[in-house]
């Protein structure tokens, strides 16, 4: 999948996933939750890898309030222009840049959190960019990891069959009836390899499942 494509697809598709991101019943209390596993204290700095349009950056407002700063980085145009409507407008220390997740055009200097919520499985290399997130940050800073992967409750077999549906119809091109690697293996593989990473690197771990298990939750405070 190049990034010409991924772009073109989620570009194309801006207005119907801010739609879903934002007013999926539970995903409120969800965000809220993943702002506050950020640790984040009035004054601080957050950057959001790969932000989309920008569903979280109020809920990271709240936590740093007026005197702090939220940054916002994604690699799509149409979804990053959302998150500067919705969110960077109204706030003026806000801000939504564009760029890779994996080289975040930010100087490393005074971030005391970052935050990455259904992101890291679409990246090459997840656990090398936690890696670069964690770096970033520094010592005693936070990196908190939300993502989707199939459920591992013991109601999970239904729940599992509609989330392996929705990976299939939102993993560009959908036009595909067969995948040699399936996307929802994938995915649970990317995203193993990028909680697993932030594990090793942290003094600190805090795991949490939510919406019938499919959104696992990891904070962590850096060694």
């Amino acid at each position: 999948m190049t990034t010409e494509t991924t772009q073109e697809f989620y570009g194309r598709w801006a207005r119907l996933y801010d739609l879903i991101a934002r007013r999926t019943p539970g995903v409120s209390r969800l965000r809220r939750r993943v702002a506050a596993a950020c640790r984040l204290d009035p004054g601080d700095t957050v950057v959001e890898m790969g932000c989309g349009t920008g569903a979280n950056l109020p809920y990271l407002r709240e936590q740093v309030g007026p005197e702090g700063t939220v940054i916002g980085i994604d690699v799509t145009q149409p979804v990053l222009a959302r998150a500067a409507t919705t969110a960077a407008d109204r706030y003026d220390n806000v801000h939504v840049v564009r760029g890779d997740a994996t080289r975040p055009p930010i100087p490393a200097t005074d971030i005391d959190a970052v935050l990455a919520t259904f992101v890291v499985g679409m990246l090459d290399d997840p656990a090398g960019a936690v890696d670069d997130w964690c770096e970033l940050v520094g010592p005693g800073g936070h990196v908190v990891l939300a993502n989707a992967a199939r459920s591992e409750a013991w109601y999970a077999p239904p729940v599992n069959a509609v989330f392996r549906a929705i990976v299939v119809l939102s993993t560009p091109p959908t036009t595909r009836l067969r995948y040699e690697h399936p996307p929802h293996v994938r995915l649970d593989e990317r995203i193993d390899a990028a909680h697993t990473r932030l594990r090793a690197n942290s003094r600190a771990v805090a795991d949490e499942t939510h919406l019938f298990g499919v959104v696992r939750l990891t904070g962590g405070e850096l060694e």
